[in-house]
Order: C-alpha cells, then sequence, then structure tokens
C-alpha cells in the first residue's frame, strides 16, 4: 500500500490514447516500441515502478498533440518478456496526479514533473455508491452491449463490488478518449457512474439517429 510520502516527484509518463488506467484498477498493456521499452527498464530499477498513463489532447487547427494534465500513475506488478524482446505487463493503478512540467529531452520517453495533491482518496480503501441503482444499471448496459455486439459475463457485473464494476467498464467501454478523460477526472466513484451512465445513453441515443438517417 503507497502512503502520499512514497509518491515521487517525478514519473515516467505513457501517453495512449483511449487506454484509461483507475486507482485500484488494472490495466494490461502491450509494449514494443524501443522507447517504451527502455521507460519500462529504468522504471523496473525504481523502488516506486510507478508509470503514468495520460491521453494526449489534440490541439484545435494544428497536428500538434499536447497531454492531458491529469492522469493516472499505477506500479509495475507483473511482466513478463516475449521471445522476440515485447513485454505484457499489468498496471495496478495506485493515484491520479496533475502533470506540472514536462521534463523534455532527457529520455527517449517523457517524464514529468507532477503533483499528488487533491487526490488523497485514491490512497485509500475502495469506495462505494450507496446510490447505485444496479439493475437499471445493467438493463442500460446490456442496451449499449447488443447495441454494439459486445459480450460479457453478466454474473460476474451483477456480483462485483461498486468500483470493480464501474472502474472495469469505464477502462473497457469503447468511448473517445476525452470521454475516457472525464472518467478520469470525476472526484467521486457516484460521479463517474453518472457520467458513464451519461455517455452510455448519449452513445445509444446517437445511435438511433444514425439508424433513423438511414
Amino acid at each position: 500500500m503507497f502512503s502520499a510520502v512514497d509518491l515521487p516527484e517525478t514519473i515516467p509518463v505513457f501517453p495512449l490514447p483511449g487506454a484509461l488506467l483507475l486507482p485500484r484498477a488494472r490495466l494490461p498493456l502491450h509494449i514494443f516500441e524501443p522507447r517504451y521499452l527502455a521507460m519500462l527498464d529504468d522504471t523496473l530499477k525504481t523502488s516506486h515502478r510507478l508509470i503514468g498513463m495520460v491521453q494526449p489532447r489534440e490541439v484545435p487547427g494544428s497536428d500538434e498533440r499536447k497531454l492531458h494534465a491529469i492522469g493516472c500513475a499505477g506500479r509495475v506488478t507483473a511482466f513478463s518478456e516475449t521471445e522476440d524482446g515485447r513485454y505484457m505487463l499489468t498496471l495496478s493503478g495506485i493515484s491520479r496526479f496533475r502533470i506540472t512540467r514536462d521534463q523534455a529531452g532527457f529520455t527517449p520517453y517523457i517524464r514529468a514533473d507532477v503533483a499528488w495533491d487533491g487526490f488523497g482518496r485514491d490512497l485509500g480503501p475502495g469506495e462505494d455508491d450507496p446510490g447505485f441503482d444496479r439493475e437499471a444499471f445493467l438493463k442500460l448496459l446490456g442496451r449499449f452491449f447488443a447495441s454494439r455486439g459486445l459480450s460479457t459475463d453478466w454474473d460476474s457485473l451483477r456480483e462485483a463490488e461498486d468500483e470493480l464494476l464501474i472502474s472495469s467498464l469505464s477502462m473497457l467501454c469503447p468511448f473517445a478518449p476525452e470521454d475516457k478523460q472525464a472518467l478520469l477526472e470525476a472526484p467521486s466513484l457516484s460521479t463517474r457512474r453518472e457520467t458513464l451512465v451519461t455517455l452510455i445513453e448519449f452513445a445509444l441515443r446517437s445511435g438511433n439517429d444514425e439508424e433513423k438517417m438511414q
């Protein structure tokens, strides 16, 4: 278990569109680019083994991409190397952070100075969602999965704890990077669930509109 004093002031960041990591959740990653292989090698030499996942954002009217200010750091808790030199690893979400300054030029990957204040809840125990109507939510989710041709283990979803269910769906559902960022920045589990419901309802309405136009 990490405490606030264990968190470093500088971490490597991995900008990957649509790849969302949340506190207390796990994200599998497949790394093969040389710069990110170097990032992993350097990370495994540290005591904290943290990598910051962050969404790149487009700059209107430009091909340039910048980084969102808020990301989530995960600890490398499992990794294996394939015969051709790629890595399969698992990041376990520790805490969100705010980028205060990029450290460009020192490494082939991005390192950033980060601030952890404001995200103290991330380091605590899992959250509950007292207002969660699971049956209504699963009914809505069933319509969304059917519209996208997706399948899942519904028994597991019914039995999963609130946070595991909401976090897993936030990470796995096929939403745009900006929508993933909104889910990341939600201040509580309840607001994340409300954001997730809004995104699902919007996707269903958009799908119905497209069907009517055809």
